[in-house]
């Protein structure tokens, strides 16, 4: 059985976390098949947008426990293991931020710990109504300082400081209004609802969404005056496309583009 399963809707890729045993937590195992799907998708040309979704009751339950555990045996009390596990995991949050196709989490159940920094790392969320959020490390003495870290960049502050040192979870009604996700749907509407979504953005120019998903993210990380010289070359570039000429003929012509 697949940990992780891919299957691919016309530009539309589904990764789907299944090792529901376990919550889909984020082991070693997991950890790699997200890394290799990751550098695979970095490289693909037809993919326009990622959804990720969980198998069984729960999105995903975060870090798997029973491993870290495990590797408290080595001489180091599990150090260097920890560093390596720490490292792997912001690697994978920040190839998802820096895949130039959009994500997008399908969420329900829970996404707790890491796993709501999965869903906080991903561009765009859909979540079903009874879905919880929550950073709750520090309710067995481990404070989420990594999923902190996407948390932080989603929702306010106070917001997320409060989760961090409180472990409460917020219902799908409190991360929408919050700003962790995009929209809250009646559990049955969950799939049809992303995939509603992901084909909307995945009907736009790609190369467009592509070069503006990177400059999004680029421009949060500078000033004002620089963000804009920085976004204001991205948009000449973008104008001098032959595909972008088309799309403002046609918009004004008022016919649909024929766009390469």
């Amino acid at each position: 059985m697949e940990i992780l399963q891919r299957h691919d809707a016309g530009h539309i890729a589904h990764l789907r976390l299944n090792a529901p045993d376990r919550l889909n937590a984020l082991s070693d195992e997991m950890l790699a098949a997200l890394q290799a799907q990751i550098d695979t998708l970095a490289e693909d040309r037809e993919t326009r947008v990622v959804v990720i979704s969980g198998a069984g009751k729960a999105f995903c339950a975060g870090h798997d426990l029973k491993q870290m555990t495990a590797a408290r045996q080595a001489e180091d009390g599990g150090r260097a293991a920890f560093h390596d596990l720490f490292s792997r995991c912001a690697k994978v949050m920040t190839g998802l931020t820096r895949l130039p196709q959009p994500v997008i989490a399908q969420v329900h159940g829970v996404a707790a710990a890491a796993g709501c920094q999965l869903v906080a790392s991903c561009d765009m969320a859909v979540a079903a109504e009874e879905t919880r959020f929550g950073v709750n490390g520090v309710n067995i003495g481990l404070f989420c300082s990594t999923p902190m870290v996407a948390l932080s960049r989603n929702i306010p502050r106070k917001h997320a400081f409060e989760m961090l040192t409180t472990g409460r979870f917020l219902s799908a009604p409190e991360a929408l209004a919050a700003g962790l996700i995009n929209r809250a749907v009646p559990a049955g509407d969950l799939e049809a609802s992303t995939q509603e979504l992901a084909e909307t953005v995945a009907a736009k120019l790609s190369a467009a969404v592509k070069i503006g998903k990177r400059a999004f993210y680029d421009q949060l990380e500078v000033d004002l005056d620089a963000a804009y010289d920085h976004t204001g070359a991205v948009m000449v570039e973008n104008m001098l496309w032959r595909d972008t000429e088309e799309g403002i003929s046609a918009f004004l012509e008022k016919r649909p583009p024929d766009w390469s």
